[in-house]
């Protein structure tokens, strides 16, 4: 069943049941500090909550989005929205220890698997191929928007009712995109399905693609980062806000949080624009080095005051993301005919390889500099920073070509 849409509208409806799917993965990062203290977790243990999300999606992703190639990605897609609603749910059901919050958050993460990167698969291969670097990026867009939006979702049920309700309601949106799905997006042409020459989970076509894997290793880095700021940000908020005594108001930890997620959506449309308009790999490896600048500063503002901190922190939000859909943009439009789907999971498994080390590598050395003190949260905003330069420096060396619609 589906209704045939426009190119524009099928954007839209795809960017919108993305906003859905989203709401589940800042949930835990909103309610770390609760939990963290109500379960009696170290930073390390519940920066590994964090990051079993991004395994339980890392571990499917390449099966998932590789079958896109050979399967309609919109019967993937629905696989996808059930693993996220059972995810979500348990966890709000059931979690009571981190043996079963890693569980329940790594199916959450498997769910995601096989709606975010099958999704865009279903979207491109229905748009016109001069829209499909701008498609991205919209797409890839509201993936922040649905993350800015977690944030508040979470705190407002959670203190509505508990925390457990704010992943029972992120399941429940996951259903709803489902449905959205199974009724607008149209099944995929047969002629475009089994095109490829190699088996399944042979990536060795994409590993030789020199210039996709450049974008790809570039976009691993950027979920380094990405996902490091969001699984932390709330909790180095709530330390700057305690170690002033400042009351924040309705400016507290999760609004800003929100709001720097929020504002990295047309920043990532914005960097798409850019590197379109003056080179992919230029604008790129630029973005990188102003973000490894605000690496390097915005851990030592909670030394000053809870405002200072929440600024640098919103400004993270737009250098953070600038490259996003620039990244994909570039892995996508250098993919070999008959291997897009098999180079999309190799772009979104590295990516997300790094969004798994971001978290957990941020809780480690915030231990290994003694905890929540200014100098441990310096050190683990400036580890992504370092990432950063080397990223700069690999894009330099590597030289990947410009796509198709771009002017240069």
């Amino acid at each position: 069943m589906f209704s045939r849409l426009s190119d524009k509208a099928l954007i839209l409806v795809m960017c919108g049941v993305q906003l859905l799917t989203m709401l589940s993965i800042s949930i835990y990062a909103a309610q770390l500090p609760a939990l963290r203290d109500f379960w009696g977790l170290n930073n390390a243990e519940a920066g590994w909550i964090g990051a079993a999300y991004f395994v339980g999606y890392t571990v499917l992703v390449p099966i998932l989005t590789s079958l896109t190639d050979r399967i309609d990605p919109k019967r993937i897609y629905m696989v996808g929205a059930v693993l996220l609603f059972g995810g979500c749910t348990l966890f709000g059901m059931f979690a009571t220890d981190l043996f079963t919050a890693l569980l329940f958050h790594a199916m959450a993460g498997a769910g995601l698997a096989g709606t975010y990167m099958p999704g865009l698969k279903g979207l491109v291969d229905h748009v016109d191929d001069k829209l499909q670097s701008r498609a991205t990026a919209f797409y890839t867009a509201s993936f922040g928007f649905g993350a800015a939006f977690s944030y508040p979702f979470s705190d407002y049920l959670g203190q509505l009712f508990s925390w457990h309700y704010a992943f029972v309601g992120a399941g429940l949106a996951a259903l709803i995109s489902g449905f959205i799905v199974w009724i607008f997006l149209p099944p995929a042409d047969p002629a475009k399905l089994n095109v490829a020459t190699t088996r399944l989970l042979d990536f060795r076509p994409v590993f030789r693609n020199r210039a996709a894997m450049a974008y790809t290793l570039g976009y691993a880095i950027h979920c380094w980062e990405l996902f490091g700021l969001r699984t932390w940000v709330v909790a180095y908020l709530v330390y700057a806000a305690q170690k002033h005594g400042t009351d924040p108001g309705l400016l507290g930890p999760s609004v800003i949080a929100a709001v720097l997620t929020i504002v990295g959506v047309p920043s990532s449309i914005y960097g798409n624009e850019l590197a379109m308009k003056f080179g992919r790999r230029r604008t790129i490896s630029f973005v990188m080095l102003a973000s490894a600048l605000v690496c390097f500063t915005i851990g030592l503002a909670a030394e000053y005051s809870y405002w200072l901190a929440a600024a640098f922190c919103i400004l993270h939000g737009v250098t953070v993301i600038m490259d996003s859909a620039a990244l994909t943009g570039g892995a996508l439009g250098n993919a070999e005919p008959g291997y897009r789907g098999a180079t999309m999971a190799v772009h979104s498994t590295l990516g997300f390889a790094g969004a798994i080390l971001g978290p957990l590598v941020f809780g480690s050395v915030l231990d290994l500099g003694g905890g929540e003190t200014s100098l441990s949260w310096w050190m683990g905003y400036a580890h992504m920073g370092v990432l950063l330069v080397l990223g700069s420096l690999m894009l330099r060396m590597l030289r990947p070509p410009s796509i198709m619609g771009d002017r240069l």
